[in-house]
């Protein structure tokens, strides 16, 4: 548990960094953005593609799969059906909306969670798997129409929109390296290597400058969709993984466990840095993530402790 609480440690550390470096305003007032970009344009996909062209991609197949992915499914479009009942958001904004709902950090929250709860980081691979192949393309489609010009955009734009984003081409490539078995030479590894370094520190560092002079999280008049989405994620999701992998799916013992734990970890930054780039949503996903994360922590030891 010690592990888990030094996770969140160090995401709230980097954070508090990103909120110093725009409090003094030493990078000026474009940073956030630039730095937002940076992750989303150049370093996540660098990420994704050494991700994915190490994984095993039958993972993605297998029964945890059931649990994870049916609860994120589930959660979003549920986050949809009442969000757009309830307020009559735009496209774009119910998509940040139900991401914020059911993107869960894998990465770097979802690794040391599954280590020192569950005892192996490969549990958490189905549902990294499934975000960055499913969930990510599908959100980020419905992003980049809405910039690309809404009901003007022509079909073959509207299909062709998820190959042209840099974080599917990553995936893309990624899987066509696991599939062929193909090992890079150091010299064509280790540049794309520290560039996928970037990516964590960058979001983090984007997201803690994003917070400086915001207001009180889940004020104003999104306070009604950021705790929709925070509900959802902290309390609907996991609660949904643990009745499919244990009544759909018939998991048990450390299988149930892993599905329920990594359904209740909390929304990942990627979600803000997707909702900034497209510049829909950014202060909805911006509280959804804080929430979540503080939250997420007394739901993570509570799971661990009745089921573990």
């Amino acid at each position: 548990m010690t592990g888990v609480l030094g996770g969140f440690v160090a995401l709230a550390a980097v954070i508090a960094v990103g909120w110093v470096v725009g409090r003094t305003g030493v990078l000026g007032p474009e940073a956030t953005g630039i730095l937002s970009r940076l992750s989303f344009f150049v370093a996540t996909p660098a990420l994704l593609f050494l991700t994915l062209g190490r994984a095993d991609t039958h993972a993605v197949l297998s029964f945890a799969l059931i649990g994870t992915a049916g609860s994120a499914v589930f959660v979003a479009l549920l986050h949809v059906a009442l969000a757009w009942w309830r307020w009559r958001l735009p496209a774009a904004e119910l998509a940040t909306g139900a991401l914020s709902a059911s993107y869960v950090n894998a990465g770097n929250l979802g690794i040391p969670v599954s280590v020192y709860i569950l005892g192996d980081a490969a549990y958490v691979a189905p549902v990294l798997l499934f975000q960055v192949l499913v969930m990510a393309p599908v959100g980020l489609a419905v992003l980049a129409r809405s910039r690309a010009g809404g009901p003007a955009t022509s079909r073959w734009q509207l299909l062709l929109q998820p190959l042209r984003t840099p974080v599917v081409i990553g995936c893309a490539l990624g899987l066509l390296l696991a599939a062929s078995g193909t090992e890079l030479p150091p010299l064509v590894l280790e540049p794309v290597e520290l560039i996928a370094g970037l990516a964590v520190p960058a979001a983090l560092l984007a997201y803690g400058m994003s917070l400086h002079g915001a207001p009180r999280p889940a004020a104003g008049p999104l306070a009604g969709q950021v705790w929709l989405a925070v509900a959802l994620k902290t309390v609907a999701m996991p609660a949904v993984a643990y009745a499919l992998g244990r009544w759909v799916a018939g998991l048990d013992g450390v299988a149930l466990l892993a599905v329920t734990v990594t359904s209740a970890l909390p929304t990942a930054q990627n979600v803000f840095v997707y909702a900034a780039t497209y510049d829909r949503g950014t202060l909805l996903a911006r509280d959804v993530i804080l929430l979540s994360t503080l939250l997420s922590v007394p739901v993570l030891v509570g799971i661990a402790v009745v089921l573990g």
